[in-house]
């Protein structure tokens, strides 16, 4: 999907939600992790089941998912 090897998606896993290869760590605990100023050692320190390539994949991951596009629809009056 995309390049995005390590992350899954399983609905017996988490409800669904974007995880890291199969685990019950999901790409949104990474993000959140981050961006509260954890670095990849030290989130690999905690998680020592994950890889630095799985918290970089989890990011692009989540940048891709909020890429800024606008829609618009074709023929609906605004």
């Amino acid at each position: 999907m995309f390049g995005f090897d390590r992350i899954t998606h399983d609905p017996d896993i988490l409800g669904g939600k974007a995880c890291i290869r199969g685990m019950r760590i999901s790409v949104s605990l990474i993000v959140n992790l981050v961006a509260n100023g954890m670095t990849v050692e030290e989130i690999i320190r905690e998680y020592p089941d994950l890889e630095p390539e799985d918290i970089r994949q989890a990011l692009r991951y989540a940048a891709w998912t909020a890429e800024d596009a606008v829609y618009i629809p074709v023929g609906v009056p605004a």
